[in-house]
C-alpha cells in the first residue's frame, strides 16, 4: 500500500500537479524528489557561422556567354561588375571602362588600371591621365568626346604584368565594349595593348604605324603616358601620330 501510494505521488508530482504537504505526506515528497530524474540542462545554441565557401572563378567560355548579353553600353558596364574575375579579390574598385558621352568615333585602349585608378575606379586619373588629358586637348578632343576602356577591369597585384589568363577572362567584354559603339579609329597605349589589340605589334619598332583590323577599325599604337612622363623626348613621336589622327577623322 505504501509501496503503491509513492508511486501514485510521484505521477502526480511529475505530471506537475502541485500538493499540499501534510505531516504523513512530508516522507514521500522527500523520496520522490531523491527518486525524481535529473532536470535537463539547458542546450546553448552555437551563434558561429560556418564559413562560406569561395566561389569559384569563370571560365573564357562563361566569360564569352556574359560579354555577348548585353546590347548597350551600360547594360555592359552592370555585366563587368558582376563578373567574378580572379583578381577581383585583391582591389578596392572594379574601373569600368569610360563611354564617350559625345562620340567622336575615337576609342582609347590602355592596359591595367594603376593604383590611382583602382582607389578612385576610374581609368587613366592621376599623372598619367592629367598628361592625356592634354594629349586629347592638344588635336580638339577631350573625355566627353572618345571612349576609353583597360584590357582588365581590376588591377593586377603590385601592378604586376597580367598574365594571359587575367587579359582572356576579361577580353570578351573588351570586344563587346569595341562593339556597341563602332568606333573607327582606336588608339592604344603601351606595349601591351598594342600587341593584344594588334597581334604581333612591337610597339618599340612600330610606333605610331597605323594598322587595320578586319572590322575595318583603324588602330594606332603609341607610347603609355607614363612611358612619356620617364622620357619627354617621346612625346614629340607621340604629337605625330595623333596630328595623323586628328587629319583621318577629318578626311572620313
Amino acid at each position: 500500500m505504501v509501496m503503491k501510494m509513492q508511486n501514485s505521488l510521484k505521477d502526480l508530482v511529475l505530471a506537475g500537479v502541485k500538493w499540499e504537504l501534510s505531516e504523513n505526506s512530508v516522507g514521500f515528497m522527500e523520496l520522490i524528489h531523491q527518486n525524481a530524474p535529473a532536470p535537463e540542462r539547458t542546450r546553448t545554441v552555437s551563434t558561429v557561422v560556418p564559413p562560406i565557401s569561395p566561389i569559384v572563378p569563370m571560365s573564357v567560355d562563361t566569360a564569352v556567354a556574359m560579354a555577348t548579353r548585353p546590347t548597350t553600353v551600360d547594360a555592359l558596364l552592370r555585366m563587368i561588375l558582376e563578373f567574378n574575375h580572379p583578381l577581383r579579390a585583391s582591389v578596392t574598385n572594379t574601373v569600368l571602362p569610360s563611354a564617350a558621352k559625345n562620340p567622336n568615333g575615337i576609342m582609347i585602349i590602355t592596359d591595367i588600371p594603376s593604383s590611382d585608378d583602382d582607389l578612385s575606379g576610374n581609368i587613366l586619373s592621376g599623372v598619367a591621365g592629367d598628361l592625356l588629358d592634354k594629349m586629347l586637348v592638344a588635336i580638339g578632343m577631350s573625355r566627353e568626346t572618345v571612349s576609353i576602356t583597360p584590357l582588365i577591369f581590376w588591377r593586377t597585384p603590385g601592378g604586376r604584368t597580367p598574365s594571359r589568363t587575367d587579359l582572356d577572362l576579361s577580353r570578351p567584354f573588351v570586344d563587346r565594349f569595341i562593339e556597341l559603339p563602332e568606333p573607327k579609329i582606336i588608339i592604344t597605349l603601351g606595349t601591351i595593348a598594342a600587341s593584344e589589340i594588334v597581334p604581333g605589334m612591337n610597339l618599340m619598332h612600330n610606333h605610331g604605324m597605323e594598322s587595320v583590323l578586319p572590322n575595318g577599325i583603324h588602330v594606332f599604337s603609341i607610347y603609355h603616358p607614363n612611358y612619356m612622363i620617364l622620357k619627354p623626348e617621346s612625346k614629340r613621336d607621340v604629337w605625330n601620330v595623333l596630328q595623323q589622327v586628328q587629319n583621318l577623322l577629318k578626311n572620313s
